[in-house]
């Protein structure tokens, strides 16, 4: 009875509809419908979207927070997350026959130590292992830090690649440490999410945890069978099958699926020790750098000759006409207060086609750093690294490159053929975003077509670029243009066309990990407590300067001490390295930059790496007139194989415990980076070193010096000669 006096109440609805005033009905019953539909939406998807705003709340945190907070948010990230063991590509076997299988180590709280989260350029406290018995106060605070870090290592975590296309790359994190003040509500939401956590998923990631190389392991090698043989780069070269039949090289950095587990060759002709610095600038081994593309290249250009065993570089020749010290002195002459090494002293080379231009700025006190792009198809860049000169390799195509904003004080670019005002001017904007406020871009070139000159005008006319000069020099026969970045904000507001626009303010501009260019316009910095707003000291006084808007002070002059000490009591007379073979070093885990500072003296040049996963201490060591990158170490690095005469890791495992998958691949990159007779100076936790040290065996190489008291120690090994 009742379902047929339902029926008739919908006929009669439905009829009532009909009628001309049911227009009014039909509306109702839309609105009615519709409510009803998102109550139940909301319904069913609250669980889901509180787990959202959780997630995002913890996306900016730069600093450890309390022990509740951390293993609240690792429980919130591996609640999806499959728990499979990854597998070892090597085909390394542990003792009893089985495969030895990586874990994705999770994060486990170990201190129960409140912290602060700051703002983006808190730093954290230095890592200090020990040495000396009076810095056992320094090493046991460090090492909290360390495991607080250890276990914070994925909060920082950003999805900056959604809509992107990139040959198949996934976004990651920022990894910049980009900070909030404020902890209050995350507290709040790391309480109601430990409720939704069963006591059975705790225990299964408490068996996830691990010591960092597996002690029970055995190894064995074998050399990559790739399309780029000796100079592999695996996250740039692209070596699947679709790349053996199509491009070279990834349009975007692109990493394999699993970690790199196996050795790059050497050379077909071998590999000798590299010419030593200063020696290097005019002369390099012919082999050690040998490629097919390189010998033809090398008889169409008079800058690079062949000479027997050896490729000699003329003294002041360049790629273009002239000589490179006029074309120096012919920009400064347009614009004095670029003064090179003073007020000019970090500056970006677009292109890196030959190196005169770095040397030739390196002997006026200019540190420059050339960015060889991935169409570099004849390892220019390479080149430029064997003769001794800083050089990064990284596409420029729609991600930012791997810096912090307002970093650079001069970029240049000399014929490097980038139309700059294609895709909505997003590569110029780019240059905008990572130079200097009062910054200085220098564009040369000898083939302007009307074209490109009306459209780089109208693009650097609408993102307020004030042309400085604009001259011809009649030496090299170049056009050159140098154009300077507004200092303040005042200019954007009176464009009559808001076109590009500025940056949302949300948006930070120091995001630089796997994060799409963007086609606005960051706000140039005015507080006092932002990096960017004033122009640095002049240099050399820069390297003791420590700017208003670093927060602690006192940790970065303590940083900067510790590793003069350290390095002039042990690292340059007690390790026994030879110095004077050492040019190309490596921090891999930079900090405040002290390393590197206590090593500007010595004939070498440091680039200082950044973790992703790391407070954002990057753009001081820039103000300190030193230079780095961003990088996540569970990845290759942008560099091509043999380029480092001297890596150095302070803590980097202890570090990337929970991080990688795969510790081991990172010991393997290491080797990659490394030169024969190269050096890497290992200083963690002993638990870490001693089974460091059987790999680095395994690899052949020589541990010329191991050091240990009470849990810390320090592992000096030397690369050999040996591939499998």
């Amino acid at each position: 009875m009742t379902e047929r006096k339902r029926e008739m109440g919908i006929a009669h609805f439905a009829r009532r509809i009909k009628q001309p005033r049911g227009i009014w009905v039909k509306m109702t019953f839309i609105v009615v419908l519709g409510l009803c539909f998102v109550f139940f939406w909301s319904f069913l998807s609250s669980s889901a979207s509180s787990f959202n705003v959780q997630r995002e709340s913890f996306d900016d945190i730069a600093e450890p927070v309390s022990s509740r907070t951390k293993s609240a948010h690792n429980e919130v990230s591996e609640s999806s997350k499959s728990r499979e063991k990854g597998k070892v590509e090597s085909g390394s076997k542990s003792k009893d026959g089985k495969k030895f299988g990586g874990f994705v180590h999770k994060h486990e709280t170990k201190k129960k130590k409140e912290h602060v989260v700051s703002h983006p350029h808190k730093k954290k406290d230095v890592p200090k292992p020990v040495v000396e018995k009076e810095e056992e106060a320094v090493v046991k605070e460090d090492q909290e830090q360390v495991d607080a870090e250890s276990d914070d290592s994925e909060s920082n975590k950003e999805d900056g690649e959604e809509g992107l296309e990139s040959d198949g790359s996934e976004g990651e994190s920022d990894g910049n440490g980009n900070g909030d003040d404020s902890n209050a509500s995350v507290d709040e939401e790391v309480e109601e999410k430990i409720e939704e956590v069963t006591e059975k998923e705790i225990v299964k990631r408490r068996k996830r945890k691990g010591p960092v190389f597996d002690p029970k392991a055995e190894y064995s090698w074998r050399l990559c069978n790739t399309r780029s043989k000796h100079n592999y780069m695996p996250c740039i070269d692209n070596d699947g099958l679709i790349g053996r039949l199509q491009s070279y090289r990834h349009r975007e950095r692109s990493c394999p699926k699993k970690p790199v587990m196996c050795l790059v060759p050497l050379p077909h002709d071998g590999y000798d020790p590299p010419v030593s610095w200063p020696d290097s600038r005019s002369k390099i081994l012919y082999k050690n750098v040998a490629h097919p593309k390189l010998a033809a290249y090398v008889k169409k250009h008079k800058w690079v000759n062949e000479s027997g065993e050896y490729l000699t570089f003329p003294q002041n020749q360049t790629a273009f006409n002239g000589n490179v010290l006029q074309y120096l002195e012919f920009i400064q002459e347009m614009v004095p207060d670029i003064e090179w090494g003073k007020n000019v002293r970090i500056v970006l080379d677009i292109g890196c086609l030959e190196s005169s231009f770095v040397a030739a700025l390196l002997d006026k006190d200019v540190l420059t750093v050339s960015l060889g792009l991935k169409d570099d198809l004849v390892d220019l860049a390479q080149v430029a690294l064997e003769r001794g000169f800083p050089t990064l390799v990284s596409a420029l195509a729609s991600r930012r490159l791997p810096f912090p904003s307002g970093v650079f004080d001069a970029i240049h670019c000399a014929a490097c053929g980038i139309h700059w005002h294609s895709h909505g001017g997003r590569l110029l904007l780019e240059m905008n975003r990572i130079l200097r406020p009062n910054g200085y871009f220098i564009l040369s070139s000898n083939n302007e077509k009307i074209e490109d000159d009306e459209a780089m005008t109208a693009l650097t006319a609408s993102i307020c670029w004030n042309i400085l000069a604009h001259k011809t020099d009649e030496a090299s026969e170049m056009g050159v243009r140098i154009y300077q970045k507004p200092e303040s904000n005042d200019i954007y507001e009176l464009r009559r066309k808001k076109n590009p626009p500025l940056c949302k303010e949300n948006e930070n501009p120091d995001a630089a990990w796997y994060v799409p260019m963007k086609t606005c316009l960051h706000e140039i910095p005015s507080a006092i407590e932002q990096h960017g707003a004033e122009w640095p000291e002049e240099w050399p006084k820069r390297i003791e300067t420590y700017p208003e808007w670093l927060t602690n002070k006192e940790k970065a002059i303590e940083d900067t001490n510790h590793w003069k000490a350290m390095v002039n009591k042990s690292y340059l007379t007690g390790l026994g390295i030879d110095w004077s073979h050492i040019r190309n070093v490596m921090d891999m885990t930079a900090i405040y930059g002290g390393f590197a500072a206590s090593l500007v003296k010595q004939n070498v040049w440091v680039m200082n790496v950044v973790p992703v996963h790391s407070p954002d201490t990057l753009p001081f060591i820039y103000e300190r007139g030193l230079f780095g990158i961003y990088h996540d170490w569970c990845e290759a690095f942008g560099t091509y194989p043999r380029s480092y005469d001297l890596l150095h890791a302070d803590h980097l495992f202890s570090r990337l415990k929970n991080r990688c998958k795969q510790p081991v691949s990172i010991v393997v990159e290491m080797d990659r980076l490394t030169r024969p007779g190269g050096w890497v100076v290992v200083r963690d936790k002993v638990e870490i070193l001693e089974p460091l040290e059987e790999i680095l065996r395994s690899l052949h190489w020589e541990i010329r010096m191991t050091y240990a008291q009470d849990k810390e120690g320090m592992l000096c090994a030397q690369k050999t000669l040996w591939r499998p």
